[in-house]
C-alpha cells in the first residue's frame, strides 16, 4: 500500500486580487453592454432622455456579483416589450421594441461572457 500526503498553501492575496479583477471585469462588461447597445442605434429615440439620461449600469450589487441596466423613464418598460409599435427611425434608424435580444438570444449572446473573460484576464493579471 502506498502512503501520500500533501499540503496545499493557500494565497489568500492572490485570492482577493482576483476577486476584486472579477469585480471589476464585471462592472465594465455592462458598461461595454451598456455602449454596444448605445453603439448599435436600437433603442428608440426622440429626445435621447431614454438612451442617455435615462438609461445607466446599476452598480449596487455589484459586491454580489450583479450589476444591471435600468431604464428609469416610465414609457421605457411600454416601449421595450411591444415591438409592433412603429419606431420613428429618423434619430437611430435600427429602433425597435426588445432592443437587448441581439445580446440576449441573437447573434450577440455571447458578447458578455467574451467581454468579461477578456476583461478578467487584463484585470487579474492572468
Amino acid at each position: 500500500m502506498v502512503k501520500a500526503t500533501s499540503k496545499v498553501n493557500i494565497n489568500n492575496m492572490q485570492l482577493k486580487r482576483l476577486e476584486g479583477a472579477a469585480l471589476t471585469a464585471l462592472e465594465q462588461t455592462a458598461e461595454a453592454l451598456h455602449t454596444e447597445v448605445i453603439q448599435a442605434q436600437v433603442i428608440p429615440r426622440d429626445t435621447g432622455n431614454l438612451q442617455n439620461e435615462s438609461t445607466f449600469v446599476d452598480y449596487t450589487n455589484a459586491s454580489k456579483g450583479k450589476v444591471s441596466i435600468v431604464s428609469t423613464a416610465p414609457y421605457a418598460r411600454r416601449m421595450y416589450f411591444h415591438p409592433e409599435y412603429k419606431f420613428s427611425k429618423e434619430e437611430n434608424p435600427n429602433a425597435r421594441g426588445k432592443w437587448y435580444e441581439p445580446w440576449i438570444s441573437g447573434k450577440e449572446k455571447d458578447f458578455c461572457r467574451d467581454t468579461f473573460k477578456k476583461l478578467y484576464k487584463r484585470a487579474g493579471g492572468v
